[in-house]
């Protein structure tokens, strides 16, 4: 029998509630939290279902089979068709038809926006209406197309359970790692500066940059080498650690650098070589796998095991390839955290991804958000991790190569028309602060010193020439921060006058050319913890609420999404809503009752409501039970209307309410049901109406409501009426 881990179990059983009421369900769970084994427990547990399992390779697959049968002594489900996606997309239409599947699985279903894969996957999904849909994933956006969501094209926003790799380091899911930042090489920086001492005009330009070069060279030589620096950090000398690379011939030659890297962990580790093309990859991994000696275990690989597959006694991963996807570079780091591992492994950064857009920042911007949002709802308690260690190795080295560009800083009028020329291709003079132009110069550096200068606040001079021509190019003399302040607030505004509120989606990346979305978040995290007083002054908190800034946002969505359900219940009569349902203002209505029914039911603290919020949707006739619950109390209220009307509940077997309820059917499925095990509670409830359970009392019941009726009828009709009993 599977066992799932509790984070799993409550996403199957959400899971499997959404696929019962709507036919589609997605799962969005970080690597390592072991979210295939959702997928296979759906198989356990409808073992004459046919299950149509898809997946962007046969390996990804059969590696997580081997997982299953480890964790489980030897189950592996046999009622599995399995289907890459690259061979899906080559069926024809009657091969299509021919997969007689009861549940589709999509395993990675964020690879099914790739265009050929996409179209194998919708031809499938067409010509299987009716089939239930389960979609797992590490993300469900999509970054470099277009930031497609692929839970919205695929299963119409219907997700039973999401979780980030930083939520799932605070709650203890996943160990924190031990982080460690070094660099292959500084050579060619190194050679690129000097070029630019020599080019200097200035000699005390020139000796100034010599002697920081000098600097630069005794600390880099000072600094510990990778050898030393993998001998410090690689605790685990026997470990299996995988070693990322760009491509393959990348990958031979970092793998040649092993005896040398590795000899102060182990004179003679065991190398492996694994990458796409190579026949004898799944040999490779396998050994790798299975080797369990006292050496050290080292995997080279490029691109294959960034998803889908998993090592338990993963030691820790050695980054050496840059990468600006924040889903390769998360799926590279999930590779060493698995959930239920005690140790935490050791991530070693060798190319400075720390720099890159996202990469680590990512993951600790995440776990904020986690950390904010328990502590928001009093759950200090799911609180288990709020950090991790960053050992940053060549950060003295860093700073010499700063001073060095700070002292190769052309002069005055050249970087005025580097700042000129920027300013003319981008509009503004809003200047990352290090950014550097095509040609070397350190513009944002420069532009900050002008702002200092100006200021006060370093020496130096600037002329009113000077001033008046960095004016007339747009320049602002307020600090980085606060230009950096004005340029979201602008954008901010700009979406509270396009959507009536601030609540932006942290996936929100780039609005009027801001990261809008994971700005709010801090924002709203500094506001909750008290941090950052000097940013979040009372005036700029005064003019974020101006425009709408809600700071519990939790407690504003729970309200939208009441109000939505108050207008929905005024429409229709009842919160029988479909789990997919949109209103007119975007508001994901359906998914939020469908939550808040499955939060109750499994008694989840995560999404735990206040007595006063259970007791006002109550109020506007929520029903808390699952889909069959849900269409008893449905018919229940119809008998209640039926029995107001008429004074009896003798309703013919055939008689169908104008909305569509088969209540004769449903009276006498109750008058049989109420022979045998109906609760206590309905069977109250029916007999609160009138319920006539024997089908003699039934009988008399109707001649005496009949015959009560007859004494206003004319006598015609009332012979009409009694003799129509009598026969």
């Amino acid at each position: 029998m599977i066992a799932l881990f509790e984070h799993n179990q409550t996403a199957y059983e959400a899971a499997v509630a959404m696929l019962s009421e709507t036919g589609k369900a997605a799962v969005i769970h970080p690597t390592g939290t072991g979210k295939s084994f959702i997928g296979f427990k759906l198989c356990e547990e409808h073992p004459q279902a046919t299950v149509c399992w898809l997946s962007p390779s046969e390996y990804i697959f059969k590696t997580q089979l081997e997982n299953l049968k480890a964790a489980t002594g030897g189950y592996v489900p046999e009622n599995i068709q399995f289907y890459t996606y690259a061979k899906l997309m080559n069926l024809t239409e009657d091969e299509l038809a021919g997969i007689c599947a009861d549940y589709i699985i999509l395993d990675e279903f964020h690879r099914c926006g790739a265009e050929m894969w996409g179209q194998g996957v919708k031809a499938l999904l067409t010509s299987h209406p009716e089939v239930p849909i389960l979609g797992l994933s590490a993300t469900a956006i999509r970054y470099l197309d277009n930031q497609r969501n692929m839970a919205d094209e695929l299963f119409d926003g219907c997700v039973a359970s999401e979780m980030t790799l930083g939520e799932s380091i605070v709650r203890g899911i996943l160990s924190p790692p031990k982080y460690v930042l070094s660099v292959f090489s500084y050579q060619k920086d190194l050679e690129k500066y000097e070029r630019r001492v020599r080019a200097a005009k200035s000699k005390a330009v020139r000796d100034e940059g010599e002697a920081y070069l000098e600097a630069l060279r005794r600390a880099l030589d000072k600094a510990d080498g990778l050898d030393k620096i993998f001998e410090k950090h690689m605790t685990d000398k026997a470990g299996k650690y995988l070693v990322f690379c760009a491509n393959y011939d990348h990958l031979c030659e970092m793998a040649d650098m092993a005896s040398l890297w590795f000899s102060g962990v182990d004179r003679h580790p065991h190398i492996y070589k694994a990458y796409s093309d190579d026949p004898d990859t799944s040999r490779a991994f396998a050994d790798f796998k299975a080797d369990n000696s006292e050496h050290l275990k080292l995997l080279f690989c490029i691109d294959m095991l960034n998803e889908g597959i998993h090592v338990d006694d993963v030691s820790g991963v050695i980054l050496l390839r840059p990468t600006v996807s924040p889903i390769i570079y998360k799926q590279q780091i999930g590779r060493a955290l698995a959930a239920g591992k005690k140790t935490s492994a050791v991530i070693f950064d060798i190319v400075l991804n720390i720099e890159n857009l996202y990469s680590i920042d990512a993951v600790e911007e995440e776990m904020q958000i986690a950390t904010a949002y328990y502590r928001s709802l009093g759950m200090d308690d799911a609180i288990i991790n709020e950090h991790f260690k960053v050992v940053d190795e060549v950060r003295d080295c860093m700073v010499l190569f700063d001073k060095l560009n700070d002292t190769l800083t052309a002069s005055w009028e050249l970087m005025f028309e580097a700042a000129e020329k920027y300013y003319k291709e981008n509009g503004h003079l809003d200047v990352p602060k290090r950014y550097v132009t095509p040609e070397g110069y350190t513009l944002g550096t420069w532009l900050t010193t002008q702002r200092l200068v100006r200021g006060g606040k370093v020496k130096g001079l600037l002329t009113d020439e000077q001033i008046a021509k960095l004016e007339s190019i747009g320049m602002r003399w307020e600090s980085a921060r606060d230009v950096a302040w004005e340029k979201y607030y602008t954008a901010a505004k700009a979406y509270f006058d396009e959507h009536g509120d601030l609540m932006v989606s942290i996936s929100e990346k780039n609005y009027h050319g801001v990261n809008l979305g994971a700005w709010i978040a801090n924002l709203r995290t500094y506001y909750k913890n008290g941090i950052q007083a000097a940013y979040l002054t009372p005036e700029r908190i005064e003019a974020l609420e101006a425009i709408g800034m809600v700071w519990s946002a939790v407690d504003y969505l729970w309200e939208r999404n009441y109000y939505a359900a108050v207008k929905f219940h005024k429409a229709h009569g009842h919160l029988d809503v479909p789990a997919n349902y949109v209103d007119e203002d975007g508001i994901r209505l359906g998914a939020w009752i469908f939550g808040l029914r499955a939060s109750q039911k499994n008694n989840n603290k995560r999404a735990k409501m206040s007595e006063e919020q259970i007791n006002r949707l109550n109020k506007i006739g929520m029903l808390w039970g699952n889909k069959h619950d849900i269409a008893w109390e449905k018919a229940y209220a119809a008998a209640c209307e039926y029995q107001k009307k008429h004074g009896h509940l003798d309703v013919p077997v055939a008689y169908t309410t104008p909305d569509g309820c088969r209540l004769g059917r449903w009276i006498r499925r109750q008058r049989e049901n109420g022979q045998k095990d109906m609760s206590n509670e309905r069977r109250s409830k029916l007999n609160a109406i009138g319920m006539l359970w024997e089908t003699g009392n039934r009988m008399a019941g109707s001649r005496s409501v009949l015959l009560q009726a007859s004494m206003t009828a004319s006598p015609i009709n009332a012979r009409k009426e009694t003799g129509a009993i009598t026969v």
